[in-house]
C-alpha cells in the first residue's frame, strides 16, 4: 500500500422511499410520480472513512435511467472498484467508463460519495473543493406541478410566501392549455420574480413554435420544448423569449454545440444525468468560461442529493448561478442529518467537510446491496 493512500475496501447501497408532500409531481406527457425510488450508497474504505452519495431518477419516462437499473448497474461496477483510491476522483471515472459505457446515473452516486471522502480526508467541505463558497447562499426555485391554468396560478401566492421568486410551470400537454397556463401564472408575478415554462421535450416543434408565438409578451424563459436538440435549436430560431436546455444537456460536447449554435441562454445541469459532480463541474467551469448560465440541480432525490446540489451551486459563480433546487424541501422523508434547509426561498451548502451529512441508518433500514467489506454500523 503506498503511504498516504486510501483504498476502496467495500461499497453498499440502500433502497428509500421518498414521498411528495403534495401527493404527485405532474410534468408533460401524462407523467406522474407520487413516490421516489431513491438509491443511497456509501464507498467505505481502509481508513475508516466513508462517503455517502445518492441517485433518483424521475421515473423510467423521463430520461434513460430508472431506480432499479441504477442499483443493478453500481452492483456491477462495485467489484472493479474495490482497491481504488476514492480520493482520485478523475481516475475513479476513468475507471468507471472502462468498466460500463455510458449510463453516467449509475455512476453519480458512486462520484458523489467519493467527494464526500475527499471531504473528510482533508477536513474541507465540498463546495471549497469545487471553487470556493460565493456569496452566503444562493436562490432557489420552485416547480409548480402540471395541473389546470387557474390551480397553477393560485399556487405562486402560496410559494411566494415560503420566499421563492422563481418559478418552473409545468408545461408540455396541450398548447391551447399551456399558453393559457403561462398567462395565468404569469398574471400573479411581481417585478423581480422569473417565471420559465418547462415544456419537458413534451411539444412538437410546430406546437413549441405556435406557444413561444402566442407568449411573446410574456417575460419568460421557454426550456426544453422538444425531445431533440435540432427541434429545439429550430425553436429557438423563431423566438426572442431567452431559452433554456435541459435534457438534451448531457456532456461537455453538447454544452460546446449548443454554444456553436447560439441554441440557449441557460443550461439545466443534472448532476446524476452527467454522471456525478466530477464531470459536473467540468460542465460548470466550462459554461463559466464561455458565459453560459445555469441551473444546478439533479434528476430528484433527498438529503444527500440536495447537499451535493448546495456545494456545486454554492461554488459557482453568481452571476453564472441561475438557480438552483432543494429536492429535500419537497419530500416527506428525511434520510440524512446535516442536509441544508431552505430558509426563505434560499440554500446554503454545509460548512462541515465533505458533503456535511451522515445517513439516518435507522430511516435506510438494512443494504440491499453489499459489495466487499461493509464497516459494522456504517
Amino acid at each position: 500500500m503506498v503511504a498516504g493512500k486510501m483504498r476502496i475496501t467495500g461499497i453498499s447501497a440502500w433502497r428509500v422511499e421518498l414521498p411528495l408532500f403534495e401527493g404527485s409531481y405532474k410534468w408533460s406527457g401524462g407523467n406522474a410520480v407520487e413516490v421516489f425510488d431513491s438509491t443511497v450508497v456509501a464507498v467505505h474504505t481502509d481508513a475508516g472513512l466513508t462517503g455517502y452519495g445518492e441517485v433518483c431518477p424521475l421515473g423510467p419516462a423521463y430520461l434513460p435511467a430508472y431506480a432499479a437499473g441504477a442499483r443493478v448497474g453500481i452492483a456491477e461496477l462495485a467489484p472493479g472498484l474495490l482497491g481504488l483510491d476514492p480520493t482520485e476522483c478523475g481516475n475513479l471515472n476513468r475507471r468507471m467508463d472502462q468498466l460500463m459505457r455510458g449510463h453516467p446515473y449509475v455512476k453519480s452516486a458512486i462520484d458523489m460519495a467519493c467527494w464526500d471522502l475527499l471531504g473528510k480526508a482533508t477536513g474541507q467541505s465540498v463546495a471549497t473543493l469545487l471553487g470556493g463558497r460565493c456569496g452566503e447562499d444562493f436562490a432557489l426555485y420552485r416547480a409548480i406541478s402540471q395541473q389546470s391554468p387557474a390551480e397553477m396560478a393560485a399556487k405562486v401566492a402560496g410559494y411566494r410566501a415560503e420566499g421563492y421568486t422563481k418559478f418552473q410551470l409545468k408545461v408540455g400537454g396541450d398548447p391551447d392549455t399551456d399558453i393559457e397556463r403561462i398567462h395565468a401564472v404569469a398574471a400573479q408575478l411581481q417585478r423581480g420574480d422569473v417565471l420559465i415554462a418547462d415544456a419537458n421535450t413534451g411539444w412538437r416543434q410546430h406546437e413549441a413554435v405556435r406557444v413561444a408565438h402566442a407568449v411573446r409578451d410574456v417575460d419568460v424563459y421557454i426550456e426544453q420544448p422538444c425531445l431533440s436538440y435540432e427541434e429545439c435549436l429550430a425553436v429557438r430560431r423563431h423566438t426572442d423569449r431567452p431559452f433554456i436546455l435541459d435534457e438534451v444537456i448531457d456532456d461537455l460536447g453538447m454544452v460546446l454545440r449548443g454554444v456553436s449554435d447560439q441554441a440557449m441562454d441557460v443550461i439545466n445541469l443534472k448532476i446524476s444525468k452527467v454522471g456525478g459532480l466530477t464531470k459536473a463541474r467540468q460542465i460548470r467551469d466550462l459554461c463559466v468560461s464561455l458565459g453560459i448560465a445555469m441551473t444546478i440541480e439533479d434528476t430528484w432525490g433527498g438529503d444527500i442529493i440536495t447537499a451535493a446540489i448546495a456545494h456545486l451551486a454554492h461554488s459557482t459563480p453568481k452571476e453564472f448561478l441561475f438557480s438552483a433546487t432543494d429536492f429535500n424541501s419537497y419530500v416527506t422523508v428525511s434520510i440524512a442529518e446535516g442536509a441544508p434547509q431552505r430558509a426563505q426561498g434560499r440554500l446554503a451548502a454545509s460548512t462541515a467537510p465533505g458533503l456535511g451529512i451522515s445517513p439516518r441508518m435507522e430511516v435506510l433500514g438494512d443494504p440491499v446491496l453489499v459489495v466487499g467489506k461493509m464497516p459494522w454500523g456504517s
